[in-house]
């Protein structure tokens, strides 16, 4: 790979506000995101890619390939969990390992928006039908490792009864993906004249407040870093492997399903990534046993600075290489 491309990356304003975000925390700055301000950025992406996917839905033509290619989210939110879960009970307690395996069958929203602004530099554009899979890809994976979670219960003890009602509500209607498919659908009804009207708040302040939210990830990383002591070189490895593999089977699909270029490197993000925020919010509730120092620090403090920094351009060199 090109060592330009991942200097390109870490120069880009955004992923230097991550750092500029650590550093806050290295060299014990005052600087605080407030609370409220931290869930509106979060908000507004949600909004905004969402938005963005439905228009380009409403401009795209339903094709074979966009079928092939929500099939191949929903496979990956389906098996990633599952196979994530019996690596990870190798070491983990069984709580912990599906728990963990959630963050990693769900995807990161901010590390698929980093993806797209990368993108954007480049002058690559990506469909929305992504921006669809990436909303059918959050959910299934908190499903899958409650289930996870139940049946080991139910073997141990006979115990473990999975309330289906709360269980698929916070799945179907959790304030990310409703905030997200609801916007998608909004975009795609209100077309072009809904782009028009909301294309500055949508597209012209995107990347601004990008900067902001990842300067805040950067403060939230950094405080999880002395944690790291406590997951282990196990967790490490197992991280970097689970990458490497859902990667690698991402990429296997794109060449499968002749994706074009910007929507591979986006599908290949969102099977590489790790999700921080919906899923922890699930766990909270449904895993209650579970360690969230675990969970949280691996997808928080490993996988996403990774992702950002030198996954993307490399997923997009090897998308490149076997197109």
């Amino acid at each position: 790979m090109a060592d330009s491309a991942i200097l390109q990356n870490i120069l880009n304003p955004p992923v230097l506000f991550f750092f500029l975000g650590m550093g806050v925390i290295i060299f014990k700055s005052d600087l605080v995101i407030p609370e409220a301000l931290s869930k509106f950025f979060s908000m507004y992406l949600l909004f905004a890619i969402g938005f963005k996917g439905g228009h380009e839905l409403f401009k795209t033509p339903f094709s074979s390939e966009h079928a092939l290619t929500l099939l191949a989210c929903s496979i990956m939110a389906t098996l990633v969990p599952i196979y994530a879960y019996y690596i990870l009970k190798v070491k983990l307690e069984k709580h912990n390992a599906a728990a963990l395996a959630g963050s990693f069958g769900s995807i990161s929203a901010v590390t698929f928006v980093t993806a797209g602004a990368y993108l954007h530099n480049l002058n690559i554009e990506y469909g929305g039908f992504i921006v669809a899979g990436m909303a059918l890809m959050e959910s299934p994976a908190i499903v899958i490792a409650v289930i996870l979670d139940r049946l080991s219960k139910n073997r141990a003890n006979g115990g473990g009864s999975i309330n289906w009602k709360a269980l698929l509500h916070e799945a179907l209607f959790g304030s990310s993906i409703y905030l997200l498919v609801g916007a998608l659908i909004v975009g795609y009804l209100t077309g072009d004249s809904g782009w028009n009207a909301e294309k500055p708040f949508t597209e012209d302040l995107f990347k601004g407040i990008l900067t902001f939210f990842l300067l805040d990830m950067g403060i939230s990383a950094a405080k999880r870093f002395k944690e790291l002591t406590h997951v282990g070189f196990f967790l490490i490895a197992a991280a970097i492997l689970l990458m490497v593999i859902n990667a690698s089977i991402g990429l296997l699909l794109t060449k499968v399903i002749h994706m074009p270029e910007g929507d591979a490197l986006m599908f290949v993000v969102l099977c590489a990534s790790a999700s921080y925020i919906a899923v922890p919010a699930a766990m909270k509730d449904m895993i209650p046993e579970a360690n969230p120092s675990i969970y949280l620090t691996v997808a928080l403090s490993i996988v996403f600075p990774i992702n950002i920094i030198l996954g993307i351009p490399l997923y997009h060199y090897l998308v490149k290489a076997i197109m």
